[in-house]
C-alpha cells in the first residue's frame, strides 16, 4: 500500500524548525531539495522517506520580483518570446549573480513591448516600479531603434522625418532621425506605437526590410546576442 504524502511546506516546516511562511519561501527561493533534486513548489507532494535538505546559504526570505532584458528574435510575438527565458540562454555576460528560480518566470509583465517582426530589446518585469516608470512615464522614455531599408528616399527625407508626423490621426512629437549609411536609419523616438515605423519609412518612399531596437531609455541592449537574456541589475535605470 502505497505511504501517504504531504505537503512539501509542510516537510520543511517540520524538518527544519520553522513556520509555513518561512518554508515557502525557501522552496521557492530554490534551497531545498527533496532526493537530491531541487524542488520550488510549496504544494509539491513528497512521501514520508523522501530526503530534505536545506542547501547552504539558505535564506526564508521572499523571492524578489525581478527585470529581464532579452534580445527578441524577429518574427515572433513578444509572449511567444518569453519561452526563450531559460538556463541554456542566459547571457554569459549577466553579472548580477541571481540564481533562475521558476518563480522569476511567472506574471512577466512587457510594459515596452515590441511589434512580432520586430527584434531587439524586450523588457519583462515583475517589477510594479518598473512596470509604471515605462508605462505612466512612456513619452519621456526614447526609444533608440535601427532599420535597414530599401528604396530611394528623396533629398529632404530626413527633414521631412524630423517633423512632426500625423500618424492614426494624431500629430505625434518630433522624432529625430539620422542616417547609419546608405541602407540603415536610425531612430530616436518617444512611445513609438505599433506601425509608426514602417509608416515613417513608407513616407519617404522606403521599406524597412529588418527593424532592431537597441535603447530604451538609458539601458542599452549592447552585447546581448539575439536570443539571449539577462537580469537587470539594482542600479540600472530606464
Amino acid at each position: 500500500m502505497t505511504e501517504d504524502t504531504v505537503r512539501l511546506a509542510k516537510r520543511v516546516a517540520e524538518n527544519f524548525h520553522c513556520s509555513r511562511t518561512e518554508a515557502a519561501n525557501y522552496i521557492e527561493g530554490g534551497w531545498v531539495t527533496v532526493d537530491g533534486s531541487v524542488i520550488e513548489e510549496p504544494g509539491f507532494r513528497v512521501a514520508p522517506q523522501a530526503q530534505l535538505q536545506l542547501l547552504p546559504g539558505a535564506v526564508a526570505a521572499p523571492v524578489q520580483p525581478v527585470t529581464i532584458v532579452l534580445h527578441k528574435p524577429p518574427g515572433i510575438a513578444p509572449e511567444v518570446a518569453m519561452q526563450l527565458i531559460i538556463p541554456e540562454n542566459r547571457s554569459e555576460d549577466d553579472r548580477s549573480g541571481i540564481r533562475l528560480l521558476r518563480r522569476h518566470q511567472a506574471d512577466l509583465a512587457l510594459p515596452a513591448p515590441l511589434e512580432a517582426d520586430a527584434s531587439g530589446l524586450l523588457v519583462l518585469t515583475q517589477d510594479w516600479r518598473v512596470k509604471r516608470k515605462l508605462t505612466e512615464d512612456a513619452l519621456r522614455i526614447e526609444h533608440e531603434i535601427i532599420v535597414d531599408v530599401t528604396g530611394n528616399p528623396p533629398p529632404d527625407s530626413l527633414a521631412r522625418l524630423n517633423r512632426s508626423l500625423t500618424f492614426q490621426g494624431k500629430v505625434l512629437p518630433p522624432m529625430k532621425v539620422s542616417w547609419q549609411n546608405e541602407s540603415r536609419l536610425r531612430f530616436a523616438v518617444k512611445a513609438p506605437p505599433p506601425g509608426l515605423i514602417a509608416f515613417a519609412c513608407a513616407s519617404i518612399g522606403l521599406k524597412p526590410v529588418a527593424v532592431r531596437r537597441i535603447r530604451l531609455g538609458r539601458l542599452p541592449m549592447a552585447g546581448l546576442k539575439v536570443g539571449q537574456w539577462r537580469y537587470v541589475q539594482e542600479y540600472e535605470r530606464f
